[in-house]
């Protein structure tokens, strides 16, 4: 075979290749960050929050000139048929593989509206399982055009990448597609979603500005929302979930005219141990254990002074959020799965619809053992002592 015929069979073949031709430019799409999801008047309000793929590379580059998020909305008798609404005004085809979270208002929520929301997107091929879910009673439109600090990139909101935030502070857990369903689908068939709401603490040159905030946890159920427990309310959760990286607690040192004192908690370890009685009746004993740190006091004060007050302030606080919960009829810390993986048998006599009867006296028992204080850096003669 002479070389001119070898190239000859070489270029030929080539036209037999598959290419991939078929494939959407990256820069000719329009990428879904966000989903907003209201319902009024028999029909669901869907938002989606478009992001520019350009703008992402500048996300590191703080105070960059980023172009805000275009919030697109349509209303359909169901989900789906919003969402097909907005596929006829976009000017390119939408991608789902970004999404990053999905928030629901209230009305969404009630009477099972939000159950074929979740089923939707985790039967899409395109979305994934770890899409973060959050709750609001402010106005979806406005929580998802408020601007990240600096001017950042919307992919790096909070509501978008909340891991970042909770390493420093955990006051809520974020909750997850994945999570969601497994809360749901398991006793008590609730589950505690993050509340957010809008909030003006921060300035830039041109005024005030609006940012986001974690602010308690919405209770959902398979029958709808069963509703909020906001703010100081709220504090207890964190300590009954060992996720929790880090928290505080706040007290008033006791005696004479002394000040108030803040304990950064971390390295939290917990056990919960359902104590069954004869009658089969269920108590929790809540065992809780931390590490405190020191980062700034007046006067002399000691180890024991200060586990003492560590100790009386959680457990204070873990019971104003249970009781916040059985207001709520909910099971605000899932004693029930507790029962249920410790004691089926007994779980099976007294459950109903999955969740075992709770009582404020449910909870016989919490203990709080700060088994470390670490005074942290010394810079004044104030001392702490053993």
């Amino acid at each position: 075979m002479t070389m001119n015929k070898l190239l000859f069979l070489i270029l030929s073949s080539t036209l037999l290749l598959g290419g991939c031709w078929d494939v959407t430019e990256p820069q000719r799409m329009y990428y879904i960050n966000a989903v907003g999801v209201d319902f009024e008047d028999d029909k669901y309000k869907v938002y989606l929050q478009i992001i520019n793929f350009a703008d992402v590379a500048r996300s590191q580059q703080s105070g960059g000139d980023v172009e805000p998020a275009e919030v697109g909305y349509a209303e359909g008798k169901t989900i789906e048929e919003a969402i097909y609404k907005l596929y006829r005004s976009s000017d390119q085809e939408i991608f789902w593989g970004h999404m990053r979270y999905l928030i629901f208002s209230e009305r969404a929520m009630e009477n099972e509206r939000s159950i074929p929301v979740i089923d939707t997107f985790i039967r899409f091929r395109e979305t994934r399982y770890h899409i973060w879910v959050y709750c609001t009673t402010d106005p979806i439109n406005d929580l998802m055009l408020v601007t990240p600090i600096l001017r950042n990139s919307m992919t790096a909101s909070k509501l978008s990448n909340p891991i970042s935030t909770t390493k420093q502070l955990t006051f809520v857990q974020p909750i997850n597609l994945r999570e969601l369903i497994i809360g749901l689908n398991e006793p008590s068939h609730e589950i505690g979603i993050p509340y957010v709401k809008i909030m003006k603490g921060w300035e830039n040159d041109e005024g005030e500005m609006e940012e986001t905030t974690f602010s308690g946890i919405g209770i959902l159920s398979k029958n709808g929302i069963k509703g909020f427990i906001k703010d100081s309310s709220a504090r207890g959760n964190q300590w009954m979930n060992e996720e929790t990286s880090r928290g505080e607690v706040t007290f008033k040192l006791e005696g004479g005219e002394r000040d108030y004192l803040t304990v950064d908690i971390d390295n939290l370890n917990l056990e919960v141990k359902p104590i069954v009685n004869k009658n089969d009746q269920v108590e929790f004993e809540i065992d809780i254990k931390i590490q405190g740190t020191l980062n700034g006091f007046k006067g002399k004060i000691t180890t024991d002074e200060v586990r003492k007050n560590i100790a009386q302030q959680i457990e204070k606080e873990v019971k104003e959020t249970y009781q916040e919960g059985l207001k709520l009829d909910a099971d605000v810390y899932r004693l029930s799965e507790y029962l249920y993986r410790s004691n089926v048998k007994v779980w099976k006599k007294i459950e109903h619809n999955g969740k075992i009867p709770l009582t404020e006296d449910s909870i016989s028992k919490i203990n709080v053992d700060v088994n470390k204080i670490n005074p942290g850096r010394k810079t004044f003669d104030e001392t702490i002592e053993e």
